[in-house]
């Protein structure tokens, strides 16, 4: 007798089923919850500049590029004009102070010259034959006192015998009149005279004074031509490198006229151009260094030039103990400190930035094996490093090339 066999509930249909089912609903969980569903872009690492972030000392500076001049160039302007007759010294020579350049002519400054001796040998004549004839007019005034006196003693001794006489009614009241008025006529003559003589005086000598005056302007001024026509004879005024000489034998020159420089090769400087972004935290007393031959040398600004051409302003730098093999015009980079050194987060400068603005960048994962965006914040930049100020943390690695052909991918799968 055949037995009924009972149905079995788990099949292979319908485990299957379930199993197809379970899957189904895993899928669409990890599609809808678990999934990474940012864009991606495979890259092929070796291509790719990886840094590491770090934590250290954060020195602000930037790299210049300065060019040797002397710490001191005297322009020689021509202090009068005329011809080169003569050139004595070319430029590139050494020179010692009061080395004759050059030769100026000048026939115009001549005549002056002559015209101002002219004057003060007039002037000299003219104040002898003044003194001399003050010297003159007291003798006369000694003489004409002398002859006075002697008639005044005459015209008195007559007063006085008439005076007794008339007393005692001898002469007439005529005779004693006439020897009265003639004696009182000669003292009020000598009184005369001596007013006249002291006005005369007083006159020569204020004439003498005058004379003086303008004798001692005039020969003033002829010392002054003299030193002109000297300045004819273009000297240097310090030792040093005759580095220019803008003139050649037969040009005119005009008063004023730049015809050459000297440097003074006792001491030297740095002429540094700095780009315009500086400008506001440039001062006088900022320190530098510069490697040369091997060895650094220190350096401050001594003067700014405010004036920006190009995108660049200048700014002169003077060092502590210049090189002693360093030359003119010798150009060499420059590292200008803007701040005092602090410690921070440092992210190595990259192309990146030319990208993102510093905004973000792409971040390894802890495998290694793709980099993700991340949104952080900079701070200050040297020519070495960013300073970071959030979004970074020292260790991780940042991918610091260019990310011109990532496009807007989250991530980067290598």
């Amino acid at each position: 007798m055949d037995k009924v066999k009972p149905k079995k509930f788990w099949t292979n249909q319908r485990i299957g089923l379930i199993a197809g089912s379970t899957l189904l609903v895993g899928f669409l969980i990890y599609q809808f919850f678990l999934s990474d569903k940012r864009s991606k872009l495979n890259v092929e690492q070796d291509k790719l500049t990886i840094s590491a972030v770090s934590q250290g000392k954060f020195d602000e500076f930037i790299v210049v590029t300065g060019v040797v001049q002397p710490l001191k160039t005297i322009q020689l302007d021509a202090i009068v004009g005329g011809y080169v007759t003569e050139k004595l010294i070319e430029g590139g020579n050494m020179v010692k102070q009061g080395e004759v350049l050059l030769r100026l002519e000048n026939q115009n400054l001549k005549l002056s010259f002559l015209q101002s001796e002219t004057e003060a040998s007039r002037l000299v004549n003219d104040l002898q034959n003044t003194r001399q004839t003050l010297k003159i007019a007291r003798f006369n005034l000694q003489k004409s006192l002398s002859e006075l006196d002697f008639q005044i003693d005459q015209a008195k001794d007559a007063h006085d015998r008439n005076t007794k006489l008339y007393k005692d009614k001898v002469i007439p009241d005529a005779d004693y009149l006439k020897t009265k008025r003639d004696y009182e006529r000669l003292v009020k003559q000598r009184d005369i005279e001596i007013e006249s003589q002291k006005y005369q005086e007083e006159n020569a000598k204020m004439q003498i004074s005058q004379l003086e005056g303008t004798l001692a302007s005039t020969q003033k001024n002829v010392n002054l031509w003299k030193q002109t026509l000297e300045n004819l004879s273009v000297k240097a005024p310090v030792t040093g490198l005759l580095s220019s000489m803008n003139v050649e034998v037969g040009s005119n020159i005009s008063q004023g006229q730049n015809i050459g420089q000297i440097d003074d090769l006792n001491g030297f400087k740095m002429r540094v151009g700095v780009d315009e972004h500086y400008i506001s935290r440039i001062f006088a007393g900022l320190t530098g260094t510069m490697d040369f031959n091997g060895k650094e040398y220190s350096l401050k600004i001594i003067k700014i030039y405010p004036e920006v051409k190009s995108g660049r302003f200048e700014v002169d730098m003077q060092f502590d103990k210049a090189p002693e093999l360093i030359k003119r015009g010798q150009s060499a980079p420059i590292r200008l400190q803007l701040g005092q050194p602090s410690q921070a987060t440092l992210l190595p400068v990259g192309g990146f930035f030319s990208e993102t603005g510093g905004n973000w960048v792409y971040v390894l994962n802890e495998d290694g094996k793709r980099a993700s965006k991340r949104k952080i914040t900079l701070g200050r930049k040297n020519p070495e490093y960013f300073e970071v100020l959030d979004g970074l943390k020292p260790g991780e690695k940042v991918i610091t090339s260019s990310y011109e052909n990532f496009g807007d991918n989250e991530v980067l799968e290598f």
